[in-house]
């Protein structure tokens, strides 16, 4: 995985307008009630909630707002009806897209999705077809100035050793900063050991790596995959994508 660093994509998500970030707090309100209804309220016991909450803070919703999400879902339970569906297809030159979503109409999702693919210059395939290409692992992602705001400050090394000692499997580092990768069942306490020590993270989450990346040489096959990735993000059903387009900016 070295050598294909996700910092562009944080970077990006940080720079959207106030339109979409309020699109994204939707998206996340919508995680935490059905985390809610699933496991309970309580993050300690339900670590699915855990896991949303801690993805809430890495795209700036505040406290508060998560506090105020959590309390409505769990007065409201008979409210939450939503239904994940995953769908998985192919962009461009074969690049590899799975597709999550949290709909309350899986017809109307689907048909949104299968529209988004073909309009991107790909095509929506069936359960699997894509998917044997990825792995689930959590990221946390850690800023370098993040390691010099810590009190004490700690150096690369310090916290490549915090890490593995918490149970990390990799530690990548780049220009920008640190990537540590853990199995989806030792995320937490990786990250609640490097929270601990004072260092924040930048992002933080059980995400969907790829094993083999595409390289879209062609500009009209990156057009077609920006415009993919464009139209999906626009969807409100649409909670994630995951590709291996590996060229992305």
């Amino acid at each position: 995985m070295s050598g294909h660093s996700k910092f562009a994509n944080i970077k990006h998500k940080k720079e959207r307008n106030d339109s979409a970030r309020a699109k994204v707090f939707t998206r996340l309100g919508r995680e935490l009630a059905v985390a809610v209804k699933s496991g309970g309220a309580d993050p300690a016991s339900n670590m699915r909630l855990k896991e949303i909450i801690v993805k809430a803070r890495a795209n700036n919703m505040s406290g508060d707002t998560i506090d105020r999400s959590i309390k409505k879902a769990a007065g409201d339970l008979n409210a939450v009806n939503f239904e994940s569906v995953t769908y998985e297809g192919y962009g461009p030159n074969g690049a590899a897209v799975i597709v999550r979503v949290l709909t309350d109409n899986r017809n109307r999702a689907a048909a949104n999705v299968r529209n988004a693919f073909t309009k991107g210059g790909g095509n929506m395939g069936t359960t699997g077809c894509v998917s044997f290409q990825f792995r689930e692992k959590g990221l946390i992602m850690i800023e370098k100035d993040a390691l010099v705001d810590a009190k004490p400050a700690l150096d690369e090394d310090g916290l490549m050793m915090l890490a593995l000692d918490a149970g990390a499997e990799d530690f990548i580092t780049s220009i920008e900063g640190c990537e540590i990768i853990t199995a989806p069942e030792n995320f937490s306490s990786v990250l609640d050991s490097i929270e601990k020590s004072g260092v924040a993270s930048v992002s933080a989450e059980i995400t969907m790596l790829p094993d083999v990346f595409v390289n879209l040489s062609d500009e009209s096959d990156v057009k077609k995959m920006r415009k993919l990735l464009d139209l999906l993000d626009e969807e409100d059903d649409v909670q994630d994508v995951f590709h291996n387009w590996e060229n992305e900016e």
